[in-house]
């Protein structure tokens, strides 16, 4: 058995086989991490699998669901901005799902590079920092954006990140992962722009179903979780 959680768990009621963590784990309190949490480095939800306790991580996988209703990541050439924990997911599982290329924009040059270098040297997909400078332009060639970054987070719902908006045209995919307001400022304005948008809430549905389907091997529905949260955020 695995050394004791460090973070707050949610308790799951009897019978299903697992439960999730209210921080992201760095590696510690289980046996073993699936293969994309190894890669992650980082652990959000924990899976009894007879007497072992599994890592996994949701995030990334969520989002790839969310982001495969509206865009293949096969083949595709996503530029994602922040480095954080759920930046990291996001790169991790984008690439393993196909993505050609993943560009890490990100102000922290040392994280930013470490990101790149991760997904890089980890997954087959190609990857490179780009330093953050003031009203980053998207380079060319670019088909996915996302923020994977707190601006715009409620209460600072006017926030949006500091890039040339103009820049965003309708070859562009702009995905969000807040889910709190769902209509962020960045996709209000990609979308007057004639960008394909996609919310913050697919990822969080996606990511709950994911490991509800994990500790049950259910698969929700996850219209009436989306309903839910929409209904909660507005």
């Amino acid at each position: 058995m695995g050394m004791p959680l460090d973070a707050d768990v949610v308790v799951i009621g009897s019978g299903m086989g697992g439960g999730t963590t209210a921080l992201a784990l760095a590696r510690r309190g289980v046996d073993v991490l699936a293969p994309s949490a190894e890669i992650i480095g980082a652990v959000n939800c924990v899976v009894r699998d007879g007497g072992r306790l599994v890592g996994e991580n949701t995030d990334g996988r969520g989002f790839v669901e969310s982001l495969r209703t509206a865009a293949d990541p096969a083949g595709a050439r996503i530029v994602l901005f922040g480095a954080g924990g759920a930046a990291r997911a996001i790169a991790v599982e984008s690439a393993l799902a196909g993505a050609a290329s993943v560009t890490v924009v990100n102000r922290d040059q040392s994280r930013g590079r470490a990101l790149a270098d991760l997904v890089s040297i980890r997954t087959g997909a190609r990857s490179e920092f780009v330093p953050w400078t003031p009203r980053f332009r998207m380079p060319a060639g670019t088909e996915i954006v996302v923020n994977a970054t707190s601006v715009g987070l409620f209460p600072a719902v006017g926030d949006v990140i500091d890039v040339d908006l103009d820049s965003l045209a309708s070859v562009h995919l702009v995905a969000d992962v807040i889910p709190n307001p769902p209509r962020t400022r960045l996709l209000t304005e990609a979308a007057a722009r004639g960008c394909l948008t996609l919310d913050g809430l697919g990822m969080l549905v996606n990511q709950g179903a994911v490991a509800i389907g994990l500790w049950t091997g259910v698969d929700p529905d996850r219209d009436v979780m989306r309903a839910t949260l929409a209904e909660i955020f507005g």
